[in-house]
């Protein structure tokens, strides 16, 4: 620092950057703050925007204060610096009233059913028109769907039933114990599965794998507008992309289930073996409790299940909107919403079963 009669000289030389200027704010603020001072930056060889905010900040700090000597590189950060400084803020959005922020949410959700039922209705259509003109079902992508979302899910499919089967025959031997009734625990495992988990948890494995992937490639393809560009040409991506996905998932989702429940009962006749119970008994019991409608039942469900997990799949997919966090969103969103699906299905399910004595 150099002391002249009209001001001080502060000069400053070097490099001024992010750790330079921390160390050097308190001081040259103090020494910029006491009267008019002249920042001599004919010495500085480089500076950053934070040695930039720095100067500008000393120079507004004390009434006479101005820069001199600076180099045209470091003039140019300077200026950038100032003009970001002098930029008016963006105001923050006013908050909607909360009447306004009601209305503006039916609003959205009524787009969103209109959006799905125009989907659904979309999807109809083009089923009705595949079946009078068969050839335009891509068979082959059909049989791919069917392989992924089917055969390469079967070892996490067996894993779960088979764990499923082990701590439902644990957790239903602890009450039926007190009574001397664990023979009934077949009979409780079993119409369980059957009826209820199997299809319920095929869906959850279902919508993990497939549904998410299904948003995820058709969400990347509508990203990269590639959807568009085959409404361009002609095609229909329903017949194209959706139809092929759909129908995997619905033929798909019962094999699912019934693998998952037998691999369920198979973990169950082993903890009922090692309670000293043969594995005669053990179908006696499995027997003289399931029926026909029971398998029949939910397999039905598991279509359903299989129907709705694709079609809401697809259906966020082409729903994606742009930038970096649609593929993610639209995968977020068939997955929270396939297991939302099946969860109201399977209670509508159960009230219409128990109306029809099913």
């Amino acid at each position: 620092m150099r002391q002249t009669a009209e001001a001080k000289t502060l000069t400053l030389s070097g490099r001024l950057d992010t750790a330079t200027a921390a160390a050097l704010w308190p001081k040259l603020m103090a020494e910029a703050a006491g009267g008019p001072a002249v920042l001599d930056l004919a010495g500085l060889s480089a500076l950053d925007t934070t040695g930039a905010t720095l100067l500008l900040v000393a120079e507004a700090a004390g009434k006479g204060n101005r820069i001199e000597g600076a180099a045209p590189p470091v003039v140019a950060v300077l200026d950038r610096v100032r003009a970001a400084r002098a930029a008016p803020r963006p105001k923050p959005e006013a908050r909607l009233p909360v009447v306004a922020r009601i209305g503006e949410a039916t609003w959205q959700a009524g787009r969103a059913v209109r959006d799905a039922v125009a989907f659904l209705g979309e999807l109809t259509l083009t089923l009705l028109g595949t079946l009078l003109r068969p050839w335009r079902l891509r068979f082959r992508e059909t049989l791919r769907h069917l392989d992924e979302a089917g055969t390469r899910a079967f070892p996490l499919t067996v894993l779960l039933g088979v764990l499923m089967g082990v701590i439902l025959a644990f957790q239903s031997a602890i009450p039926l114990r007190r009574f001397g009734a664990e023979v009934f625990v077949p009979n409780l495992v079993g119409i369980s599965l059957l009826r209820e988990l199997g299809p319920l948890l095929a869906g959850v494995i279902l919508a993990g794998r497939t549904g998410s992937a299904y948003a995820a490639e058709l969400g990347t393809m509508s990203v990269n507008e590639e959807v568009a560009a085959l409404r361009i040409m002609g095609i229909d991506p329903m017949a194209l992309l959706v139809l092929p996905r759909v129908l995997a998932g619905l033929l798909v989702m019962p094999v699912l289930s019934l693998l998952l429940t037998l691999a369920g009962l198979m973990g169950m006749a082993f903890i009922m073996g090692l309670f000293g119970f043969p594995l005669t008994t053990v179908q006696q019991q499995l027997v003289s409790t399931l029926h026909l409608s029971d398998l029949l039942g939910g397999l039905l469900k598991a279509a359903v299940f299989g129907l709705a997990i694709a079609g809401i799949g697809c259906h966020a997919g082409l729903g994606a909107g742009r930038g970096p966090r649609a593929v993610g969103d639209a995968a977020t969103g068939a997955v929270v919403g396939g297991i939302v699906a099946i969860v109201v299905l399977d209670g509508i399910f159960a009230v219409a079963y128990e109306r029809l004595g099913i």
